[in-house]
């Protein structure tokens, strides 16, 4: 058995921008780069035409919002304003160090997190409690190319831990997303119904965290 988490809700709290195209097209000024005057709607378009359940990168998206409106990001400005807006205050929840520290006594441990900006992942874990060195393997959508509940993206996570998806036991908040382990055989402990203590308390015992 192999336990993944999730990051956002899960293990931490992290406060986002109220209007994340208004913090992007701030950042974006910041790097010298003229936004459209309807960048609103151009931040809600679809630009890039991807398969379902693949993810975009926000930095890829934003570049693309500019080109549709015949604005150049140059020295990577769309990925370091994207960066510059998204840097959120991190709140480690109750049960986090302690359940990834008892999944690791009972095999490996893995983060599957869906995140569509760069750095975030990392930079959220620095700030919180919890020891990037915890973890076995950190998969990302980001990094992966695909966002839960999709199957790719608990298989990326079982290859980084070099098991079978169907080993995995995932850990999340949202049935929607984190649900989607059921479909490769893996199971899902739903935090809807139970907490991060219970988790930890059962694999402690060396019974299935699953209740």
């Amino acid at each position: 058995m192999a336990v993944t988490f999730d990051l956002f809700g899960t293990l931490v709290d992290a406060e986002y921008p109220s209007d994340p195209g208004a913090a992007v097209a701030d950042a974006l000024r910041e790097y010298g780069v003229a936004v459209p005057d309807d960048w609103d709607d151009a931040y809600r378009e679809v630009h890039i035409d991807a398969p379902e359940g693949a993810e975009v990168p926000l930095p890829a998206h934003v570049a693309a919002a500019l080109r549709s409106r015949g604005v150049a990001s140059p020295d990577n400005a769309a990925r370091r304003a994207v960066i510059t807006a998204f840097d959120p205050e991190v709140t480690t929840r109750p049960g986090a160090v302690e359940a990834v520290a008892a999944a690791r006594e009972a095999g490996p441990v893995g983060l599957l997190s869906n995140c569509s900006v760069p750095e975030l992942v990392a930079r959220t874990l620095i700030r919180s409690d919890l020891d990037r060195r915890g973890f076995d393997d950190i998969t990302t959508s980001v990094a992966c190319g695909w966002r839960k509940p999709h199957r790719q993206a608990f298989e990326a996570a079982a290859r980084g831990l070099g098991v079978d998806a169907a080993e995995l036991v995932h850990v999340g908040d949202d049935p929607d997303s984190d649900g989607g382990i059921e479909a490769v055989g893996g199971r899902f402990v739903n935090l809807r119904e139970t907490t991060l203590e219970s988790v930890a308390a059962r694999l402690r015992a060396g019974e299935d965290p699953c209740p």
